[in-house]
């Protein structure tokens, strides 16, 4: 099965669960329009990721609760492997600070699009508005990364 069939089952699944709560509802007495727009958003949402790879709240300037990190490189590329246990730390360790992502721009290639990379592995740090703050290109450390956001003014020496 290919992902683009997996994302078409799960926004399927997505709808007919949405529809199932709405029909709860409303035969209950309780629906508003609060989970109707909710549930909307959640639909577009899902339609989004499908068409594009690329979830929405991950995309530049978009508002977070935390800072992000948005890593985008490829499964199969030497850098990219290297990366990934380093992401993989900084996301358990560091979940209460910043949030950790990865996107495989070969499999999405529009992502690598959306966030104009040039080379991967990039890594894009963004502040809670969704600003850019620093971009690097190639393979960055565990260390580097904590450093940086040290001078980004995120506060990561209580933790780890």
């Amino acid at each position: 099965m290919n992902s683009k069939t997996l994302i078409g089952i799960v926004v399927v699944l997505i709808a007919v669960l949405g529809t199932i709560v709405l029909i709860h509802q409303h035969q209950s007495g309780q629906l508003d329009e609060t989970a109707v727009v909710d549930l909307q958003t959640l639909g577009e949402r899902a339609a989004h990721v499908a068409e594009n790879g690329v979830d929405p709240n991950l995309l530049p300037g978009t508002p977070s609760d935390l800072p992000r990190l948005v890593d985008l490189g490829a499964d199969n590329c030497i850098p990219c492997k290297l990366m990934a246990s380093i992401l993989q730390e900084l996301k358990a360790e560091y979940a209460e600070v910043f949030t950790t992502h990865f996107i495989d721009v070969w499999k999405k290639p529009e992502a690598g699009r959306q966030f104009s990379v040039r080379m991967i592995p990039t890594q894009i740090f963004y502040d809670t508005e969704g600003k850019e703050l620093f971009r690097h290109e190639g393979f960055m450390s565990k260390q580097d990364i904590l450093m940086r956001w040290r001078q980004l003014g995120v506060n990561v020496s209580t933790v780890g």
